[in-house]
This record gives C-alpha cells, sequence and structure tokens, in this order.
C-alpha cells in the first residue's frame, strides 16, 4: 500500500493561487502564512495527475461528451461512501456548487421570493441571493454547550408563503457538523410541508471523519427525496477546485426535469475534458488516499485542539466533525472584529477567515484552515502564542 506525504512543503507562490497570491491585496500584507480560502496544501494525488497527463498524450482537446465511466464513478463512489443508491439520470454535471446555487434560484425561483439560510453559514449563502434580488431569511443556528443545533421552531415562525427555497450546507461551514439523520429528517418535513425547495451543499461531505456517519439530505426519507435537489464535488477532497468537478443528483423527477431542462437551455450542464478525467481519476482510484488524508487532518485537529488548550486557553476550539476547518471562538480576548482580525494579521502574521464574513453569529470568531502540513500548523500555532503574550 502506498504512504502518501502530507508533510512535503510545496510553494504556491506565483500560480496565481487565491491563497498565497492575493495576500496583499486582501489582508494588506504579503508576510502572512495562509490559513483561510478553503482548499488545501497537499500535493494533487498522483492517480489524478497521471489520468490528465495520459489523456494529454492525445494532444487534441476538443468538445467532448461525457463518458459512461465518469457516471459509473460518480454512480459506485455514492454507492461507496453513502450506501446510496442512485440512477445516471439522476446526475449532471454543474460548473461549481456556488454557480449551481445561482442557477437553481434563478430557475426555482423570481426576485422577491424568500430564500431560508442558517447563520453563520458558508458566506455565498447570503450573496448569491442578495445578488439575484432574493430576500434571504435567517434562521440562525442555535449554541448549546453541546456545540450548533438547528432551532426548528424559529425556522416555523419565519416560514410563509414566499419562502421557496431552503439552502443548507451538509456538512456545516464553517462549524463542522455533520448533520444526525434526525435533524435531517425533521427539515424535510418542515419544507415539504411548506413547498420549499432544499439545496444542499455536500461538498465536504467527502471528509466527514470516521466516527461521524454523513446522511445526503435526500436520503433520509421520501419526504426529503421528493424536495431535495443535492450538490456535491471531489474538488475539496481531493484539492482539484481549480479543475471545476461539481455535480447535481436530483431522484425527484419533476425537480430532475425542470433543472436539468433549464441547464441544456443554457449550455452549462457540460463538463471538460478534464473535469470528467480527475472526477473519473478520483472516485475510482481515491479511497485509499482520502482514508490516509483524513487520518492526517485529523491529527491536525488534535494537535491545533491540545496547542491551544494549554497555551491559549482564552481561545475556544470548536472541534469538527469533517473536512479541514477549524472554527475558533475568540470572544474572551474582548476584542472588536476589526480589531481582532488585526491581532491575528498585525500581531500574529497570521492570515485566517474572519467569522463575521460567515453572518450573525460569527461576531467574536475566526475560520482556520489546517489542510498544511504539521510543521506550518506549528509554526502558526507557535506564532500565535507570541502574539498572545504581547497582547
Amino acid at each position: 500500500m502506498k504512504q502518501y506525504n502530507f508533510d512535503e512543503m510545496i510553494d504556491r507562490h506565483g500560480t496565481n493561487a487565491i491563497k498565497v497570491d492575493m495576500l496583499k491585496e486582501l489582508f494588506g500584507k504579503e508576510d502572512l502564512i495562509p490559513l483561510w480560502v478553503a482548499d488545501m496544501d497537499f500535493r494533487t494525488p498522483d492517480f489524478i495527475i497521471n489520468a490528465i497527463q495520459e489523456r494529454c498524450k492525445h494532444e487534441i482537446f476538443g468538445y467532448t461528451s461525457a463518458p459512461d465511466n465518469y457516471f459509473e464513478s460518480i454512480i459506485n463512489w455514492v454507492d461507496y461512501k453513502y450506501h446510496w443508491k442512485v440512477e445516471q439520470e439522476w446526475i449532471n454535471y454543474i460548473p461549481g456548487i456556488v454557480k449551481g446555487i445561482g442557477m437553481a434560484l434563478d430557475c426555482f425561483t423570481q426576485p422577491g421570493d424568500k430564500v431560508i439560510i442558517q447563520p453563520p453559514v458558508y458566506h455565498p449563502f447570503r450573496l448569491i441571493p442578495e445578488g439575484m434580488k432574493r430576500e434571504v431569511v435567517y434562521n440562525p443556528l442555535r449554541l448549546t454547550a453541546e456545540g450548533y443545533e438547528m432551532d426548528f421552531e424559529q425556522l416555523e415562525s419565519i416560514i410563509d408563503k414566499e419562502c421557496k427555497v431552503f439552502i443548507l450546507c451538509n456538512p456545516h461551514n464553517p462549524g463542522g457538523i455533520v448533520w444526525s439523520k434526525e435533524t435531517l429528517v425533521r427539515l424535510a418535513e418542515i419544507c415539504a410541508k411548506n413547498h420549499i425547495l432544499v439545496i444542499s451543499d455536500e461538498i465536504h461531505s467527502e471528509m466527514a471523519y470516521p466516527q461521524h456517519k454523513h446522511h445526503p439530505f435526500a436520503t433520509v426519507s421520501e419526504t426529503a427525496s421528493s424536495c431535495a435537489l443535492t450538490f456535491m464535488a471531489p474538488s475539496k477532497t481531493f484539492n482539484i477546485a481549480g479543475i471545476v468537478t461539481s455535480y447535481s443528483i436530483i431522484p425527484d423527477r419533476e425537480i430532475r426535469e425542470q433543472f436539468y431542462t433549464y441547464l441544456e437551455a443554457r449550455g452549462m450542464g457540460e463538463g471538460t475534458i478534464f473535469a470528467y478525467t480527475a472526477t473519473t481519476a478520483a472516485y475510482t482510484y481515491g479511497a485509499e488516499w482520502l482514508q490516509q488524508m483524513r487520518m492526517y487532518i485529523m491529527e491536525n485537529v488534535r494537535y491545533v485542539e491540545k496547542f491551544i488548550q494549554t497555551n491559549i486557553p482564552q481561545i475556544k476550539v470548536y472541534l469538527p466533525q469533517a473536512s479541514f476547518l477549524i472554527w475558533l471562538d475568540c470572544r474572551e480576548l474582548q476584542l472588536s472584529q476589526e480589531a481582532l482580525v488585526r491581532f491575528f494579521v498585525d500581531k500574529a502574521g497570521l492570515a485566517l477567515n474572519d467569522g463575521s464574513m460567515f453572518g450573525s453569529g460569527g461576531e467574536g470568531y475566526m475560520r482556520l484552515n489546517i489542510g498544511c502540513p504539521r510543521a506550518v500548523l506549528e509554526q502558526a500555532m507557535n506564532a500565535l502564542q507570541k502574539a498572545m503574550k504581547k497582547k
């Protein structure tokens, strides 16, 4: 069995990588440890690179249809990961999940319709509908001693006939929550009863830790299946976001026909050569790499948790149940949000995501990306500790 090296240090400067080449523009400084944008600093696995290189040998990159093994790889992978038996006609390429959300809103809603989101949550969930002149309705997550949970009483109180879509983050970003089946079943019942379509962004699902079972929203009940539009991708998991490998799975015939007709009419449902190639390779050969990567990430989580508990107890670590993002509660530092961001940038030399960008409930928080070699995390934590001593 091949052992992959996640300790390898790779310089990404000069590759137009947003994570490093946009630091000066967005943070005002270049000499920062970049722990923000949600991609990883690990080398893209060899089986994906090899598949792309093999395809490049043909040296003609003309108009390309989706090969059968592309669909087969998705069907087999989804069955392997979630025991979800999907059919080929349910699947369609989409040019990115954020773009897919915009397309779904354009397809199923009109300006003035209401879209429900649950902050703190991935910020395009708010920005996309706002930019499309939809009204965003907030059902904030409820913070308990055990972590975040959905507030169903609040949700039912804010729903009216103008509410057309609920955008679900499953698993949740930035909280790292793998939603329970019971939670998703109840959400489905409320949304179906009120004729609300659920767009389920499941891009982090493949990275749920072994002790936490991810449930695709559409699988938790027949009711959920009847109102679900699921978006998935290998892009986060295998660090290929720049290739754009997203796809949708829609079991319900009426929703599927409406959305896929929309995509076809606009020429937006066809993938690229390398999207098909990379997805097929990832899902055919990627199980062992994913297992090793998750184990490495989980050790990174443990390292950060222990370091902060021991050396910076004023900051609370919300342990993620999936993916490579950690939600940090910095409220005990008693800084304004602007001062908190500047503390990380100017005092610690770290570029993290400003928690307030995720909406209500994000104030006083920062999001830390730990998808990097441990040596980078050690350097970052030591810099944070040193900055705290001088605070």
